[in-house]
């Protein structure tokens, strides 16, 4: 019962809608579409559509196979010219050349053509442009302080700014032992990234040439004048009470006999001091 119900009502809305159909003629339609395009956003979206229809058939009958039928040739080589020739040659093949940049660290000279495109051998259309990318020669960097580092120190402060540690020499100086003393290039030079710095190292002051007299049982004026005798001199001198041995007496001595000094060190010396109590390491300069 139900379902013929629905079934009768749609079958009026169908008859409806047929009998308003019917009731509109041609000539309605057409001053319905009259109103329409009398609107101001009809008629601006008709313009563009003009407009963009007529670029693109100039386009494609008229640009388009202007373009095609080109002649085409090969991209001349200009890599390593200089900005002056490249540009010349590449004009005299009916190319334009822009130089668009200019590039620092290259393996080129400063003001040769180290990059161009398209590149060369490739085949394009006559008076295509050719960019090109101008060397600037290799890039400097200046050179650090390394007197007074270690060799660690010394490689990380190169690494920095691009350099290399060099060749390291060893040598007797009187900075401090694994200290550089010596720089193979002053501070503020320019050098190339890449380039290497060598430095001299410390070993100390090694060996000398003097050897350290026997001192002990002498007395404090004998050894002062021994030592300058050798070129040496009285060092740090350390008292020690003694009951059995004159005043000023030289107990002991640092370095011993036997080891090698050079001119104008000094020995340290361990006196007697008159007393019956002991004391040890009472010091004076």
């Amino acid at each position: 019962m139900q379902f013929k119900f629905c079934r009768t009502v749609l079958e009026i809305k169908i008859n409806i809608l047929k009998d308003s159909l019917l009731k509109i003629s041609p000539i309605d339609i057409f001053e319905q579409m009259k109103k329409l395009f009398e609107k101001p956003i009809v008629k601006k979206i008709l313009i563009v559509l003009i407009v963009l229809v007529s670029i693109i058939l100039i386009m494609d009958n008229i640009l388009l196979p202007m373009y095609v039928s080109g002649a085409e040739t090969n991209v001349p080589n200009v890599i390593g010219m200089s900005e002056e020739d490249a540009i010349n040659t590449l004009k005299d093949a009916d190319f334009e050349p822009i130089v668009t940049d200019t590039t620092f660290g290259g393996s080129l000279p400063a003001g040769k053509i180290f990059k161009q495109k398209p590149e060369s051998g490739k085949i394009v259309k006559e008076g295509r442009t050719v960019y090109l990318f101008l060397s600037g020669g290799a890039q400097t960097v200046s050179v650090p302080l390394l007197v007074g580092k270690s060799i660690l120190d010394a490689r990380f402060a190169l690494e920095r700014v691009g350099l290399k540690l060099g060749s390291v020499e060893e040598s007797t100086s009187n900075q401090p032992k694994d200290m550089i003393f010596d720089q193979q290039f002053v501070v503020g030079t320019e050098l190339r990234k890449g380039q290497s710095v060598g430095v001299s190292v410390s070993i100390g002051k090694g060996f000398g040439d003097i050897v350290v007299p026997d001192l002990i049982g002498k007395s404090l004026s004998e050894a002062t004048k021994i030592l300058a005798d050798s070129s040496l001199a009285v060092g740090k001198i350390n008292y020690q009470f003694s009951n059995s041995l004159l005043p000023n007496t030289i107990l002991d001595q640092y370095p011993a006999t036997g080891n090698r000094l050079n001119a104008g060190d000094k020995v340290d010396l361990f006196i007697t001091k008159e007393g019956t109590i002991e004391e040890k390491n009472e010091i004076r300069e």
